[in-house]
């Protein structure tokens, strides 16, 4: 056990995001007893999850993480990845270790590498919704076997016992599927035996790296100092600063109550938190309470669906920006109109939408009266349907509406401008994640699997 202060460096928020080396050198100096960083999300959508690929460029993620192993081997501290390859199933985490083993070979190093792999089995999980295990969060209701079924991947969100797990049988590196960011982050000073709700705060407030600094943009990660009384958190960049406010705002982010954070296991109440400028750089934090609670883990799971094709128009037609929703409207029961009369009972239960950039896309609210017309507005078409051939040929039914419809009858046809040519891209499946649930474990590692890779010399793989 280490005696005193735990001191992890956070050298981003996310791995393939952009780690600074001079960083991850000053955190080192500073003292750093392990590397730790969150390496993935649910942000961008349940395609990464559902076909097993990471949104990052593999270069990028190579690059990051040759300047952490190489760090870590060089100062004899341990890095510990969470949420591999962007959405944490086994494909995800299986990508990860491959670029860690190819880093491995180029720079001559030899870790042992625990892979922590929290994608389930179906059977299993019907298993433990069949004896109420599983309950849903809002707003879904009840699980069915079918939507388990109907899932491409589904994996559950670990907590910090793997990873000290892990630690404690002595892995170098840790790669680790799907896992709450702060498990990630707080799961070493746990295991010191620093104070919980100190762990798990510093853990909250460090998990996108630099966000939790007066100047984001001046530095890619920062280094919490984690004891028992309480934890402090500085930017490794030394011209970039923290704040009582920067610190204390970011308990905001990702989170409906900004006092309590439900993790595995617990509950981080930070109600009572006092945040205290140290010097112009660091902040000192006291107060947070860590509440244990029956330990659930979170499940996502994604599914492709349908299928959808894209068309794209730009007009700056002044009468079309007068009457915009007028002519969303009008402009969209053409369109279906004519799509059902082009394939007829072929067509099946389709979709078509009109969305409106730079007038309502992002919401879909019609502006309040009054509101003045934009100067320009791009009209996204999306078609979608059973088969990507009918998606197809609904949006070429189509075209001829959607790039030259009047919102003046009688008058001659106008030609809006298009972006591309051919106008109809094929997009492929929609992706959706099918599950906001949670299940209840008498274990952390009940549904947690543990591989090892030892690259040591005269070690068994």
């Amino acid at each position: 056990m280490t005696e005193g202060p735990i001191r992890i460096l956070v050298p981003s928020g996310s791995l393939g995001s952009g780690v600074r080396e001079t960083e991850v050198r000053r955190g080192i100096e500073l003292g750093a007893h392990a590397i730790a960083t969150d390496a993935g999300s649910t942000d961008s959508g349940a395609a990464y999850l559902a076909l097993g690929i990471s949104k990052n460029d593999r270069g990028a993620v190579k690059r990051d993480l040759a300047i952490l192993l190489q760090a870590g081997a060089a100062a004899g501290i341990p890095v510990i990845i969470g949420t591999a390859g962007q959405a944490g199933g086994d494909l995800n985490v299986d990508w990860t270790r491959d670029i860690a083993l190819e880093i491995a070979r180029e720079r001559g190093l030899s870790p042992r590498i625990a892979l922590l792999y929290s994608e389930q089995d179906k059977a299993t999980l019907k298993a433990l919704n069949a004896a109420g295990r599983i309950r849903p969060l809002p707003p879904l209701g009840p699980l069915e076997d079918a939507t388990i079924d109907g899932c491409d991947h589904i994996v559950a969100a670990m907590g910090p016992e793997p990873y000290v797990a892990a630690l404690q049988a002595g892995a170098s590196v840790i790669i680790g599927g799907r896992t709450t960011d702060t498990a990630v982050l707080a799961c070493f000073a746990l295991m010191h035996g620093m104070d919980a709700g100190a762990a798990w705060h510093a853990a909250k407030i460090a998990e996108c790296g630099s966000q939790c600094t007066v100047r984001p943009a001046d530095g890619a990660g920062v280094l919490v100092t984690i004891g028992t009384d309480g934890f402090e958190v500085e930017p490794l960049n030394p011209a970039n600063r923290c704040d009582p406010h920067s610190v204390s705002a970011h308990m905001l982010y990702e989170n409906a109550n900004p006092f309590r954070l439900t993790e595995p296991g617990g509950v981080l109440d930070v109600t009572h938190a006092r945040y205290v400028a140290l010097d112009d750089r660091r902040v000192r934090v006291t107060g947070s309470v860590w509440e244990p609670q029956p330990y659930t883990m979170k499940l996502e799971g994604a599914s492709r669906g349908r299928y959808q094709t894209v068309m794209l128009i730009g007009i700056q037609d002044p009468e079309v920006l007068s009457r915009l929703d007028e002519f969303h409207d009008r402009m969209l029961g053409a369109l279906y109109e004519r799509a059902r009369r082009s394939l007829g009972p072929e067509a099946g239960d389709f979709h078509l939408s009109l969305r409106l950039y730079g007038w309502n896309a992002v919401s879909g609210d019609r502006p309040p009266p009054g509101t003045p017309p934009p100067r320009e507005v791009g009209v996204l078409f999306v078609a979608t349907a059973e088969t990507q051939a009918l998606a197809t040929r609904i949006a070429k039914a189509c075209n001829a509406w959607f790039f030259h419809f009047p919102i003046v009858a009688d008058q001659e046809l106008p030609s809006y401008g298009f972006a591309f040519t051919p106008a109809d891209i094929e997009r492929g499946p929609v992706f959706e994640f099918r599950l906001n649930h949670v299940v209840a474990v008498d274990d952390a590692m009940q549904l947690v699997r543990t591989a090892w890779i030892d690259l040591r010399e005269g070690a068994a793989a």
